[in-house]
């Protein structure tokens, strides 16, 4: 009988997809040239010894994998209690945004906690990374730091110092001399996070990975990346504002709906427990244009001034202007408010904002932009310290958000005196109740709030 060929395998250097023959287009991202011959796959694989004996799950120790605090206490946060001992976590943002600077102020903060770290830098040279640490005072007799581009040298810096916590700045600039292609390849980056996640597990070494992003903001290279780690982060921020956010969109050791906030300074990055005042404008007396919004980010509540301003446009096509604000659903939030609210925009101008550089991308805040546009409209100023929160339907209905009593909590608890919330499907009409010491307005409809707050 002939023997069985083995079939040559070609794969994308872009995602990684592979293919039983050579194509010039790929069939998962869709680019052209970037399928290689991948070299030749084994027909079968042996039995091999096994590591360690399997046993009942219950017999399991769970104190090899018990949180141990990074001393950040917003990072601890959205990992869900700290840093777990064998734990991979890949951190993933745009260039600038400040990742080198926060994952230096973790190690600086856990090897002040007695715990040895060691900080692998392939981007930048160690005196670099040097003056980072003088200016923001992460300088530790227990922090170690080597500047290696050799996947075989990090290996062995392992070996010597022994962490327990390892960061690797970033995984596409470590190459590893066995693998085919440029370090940052598929087959590199595959390489080497299989090998760095490996050490992680045997030696119980909890281990970041700084991951660059593409354009459009998924992190670069084959998605098979974010399959290895345990946690994957992403680190967000405007260049234009200091405010940062550490998002989890996979967590196998905690929840995936918690995020964590900084204030990116010159001195450093610091926690921020409490951010909503970077997003609220405190105004001496009533303007117009303005209404606060109450945003659930994961399970934190944040209150975000929204400002808009409408003026007479000169244009046959009137300007429609966002910062922080989706365009398209402040297109459709103008459409109700002319069609159901009577509020003539089709020959204006609308610009609309945030304050401080956040972004709203919840419907919730659709009723507080509704209110600031017909606030900007009319001339008439929105009443101090309200707060709205609803969904804006297209037949003018306002729908029911999540997490309504947190958002509540949180509002009362800075002190706003009037909220503005949808009423229950069960009720037509407009009811005020009290909650934690402030008024709640549940209102059915949209030309309904405008009018309670006599902005019609």
């Amino acid at each position: 009988m002939a023997k069985a060929v083995a079939r040559a395998q070609y794969t994308c250097s872009e995602c990684g997809w592979q293919t039983g023959k050579w194509v010039g287009r790929c069939g998962e991202c869709q680019a052209w040239g970037s399928v290689v011959e991948a070299g030749t796959p084994a027909l079968r694989t042996a039995a091999a010894p096994v590591t360690a004996k399997a046993v009942p799950i219950g017999e399991v120790p769970r104190t090899d994998a018990t949180f141990r605090a990074s001393g950040v206490a917003e990072l601890d946060r959205v990992l869900g209690g700290g840093l777990v001992p064998g734990a991979a976590i890949l951190l993933a943002g745009e260039p600038g945004v400040g990742k080198s600077t926060l994952l230096l102020e973790v190690a600086a903060q856990t090897a002040r906690t007695k715990q040895r770290v060691l900080y692998v830098t392939g981007e930048e040279s160690a005196s670099q990374v040097r003056l980072r640490a003088d200016r923001t005072g992460g300088i530790h007799d227990e922090l170690y730091l080597a500047a290696e581009t050799d996947l075989g040298a990090v290996l062995t810096h392992i070996e010597d110092v022994r962490p327990s916590l390892l960061v690797v700045d970033s995984v596409q600039t470590i190459g590893a001399s066995g693998s085919d292609g440029a370090p940052g390849g598929v087959t590199q980056v595959k390489e080497v996070s299989a090998a760095l996640v490996r050490m992680a597990k045997t030696r119980g070494i909890a281990t970041v990975i700084v991951g660059h992003v593409t354009k459009d903001g998924s992190i670069a290279g084959p998605r098979v990346l974010e399959h290895l780690v345990d946690v994957v982060l992403y680190f967000e921020g405007d260049r234009d504002s200091r405010f940062r956010m550490v998002r989890a969109v996979k967590n196998r050791f905690g929840p995936v709906d918690e995020v964590g906030c900084f204030d990116l300074g010159p001195d450093g990055i610091a926690a921020v427990s409490d951010p909503t005042g970077l997003f609220v404008e405190q105004h001496r007396s009533e303007v117009t244009g303005t209404c606060v919004a109450v945003t659930m980010e994961g399970r934190r509540p944040l209150l975000a001034e929204v400002q808009a301003l409408v003026a007479p446009s000169p244009l046959e096509r009137p300007r429609r202007t966002t910062s922080g604000l989706d365009g398209s659903r402040l297109a459709m939030v103008l459409a109700v408010i002319q069609q159901h609210a009577g509020l003539r925009l089709h020959s204006h101008d609308v610009f609309a904002s945030t304050v401080g550089g956040a972004r709203l991308q919840e419907p919730a805040s659709d009723l507080a932009v509704a209110i600031a546009v017909a606030s900007a409209t009319s001339g008439k100023p929105t009443p101090r310290g309200v707060v709205a929160m609803g969904e804006l339907g297209l037949s003018g209905e306002l729908r029911r958000v999540r997490d309504l009593p947190q958002r509540l909590a949180e509002a009362a608890r800075l002190g706003f005196a009037l909220a503005v919330v949808p009423a229950p499907p069960d009720r037509g009409r407009t009811e005020a109740t009290e909650h934690a010491g402030m008024k709640v307005v549940q209102v059915p409809n949209l030309h309904e709030a405008l009018e309670g707050l006599r902005l019609l």
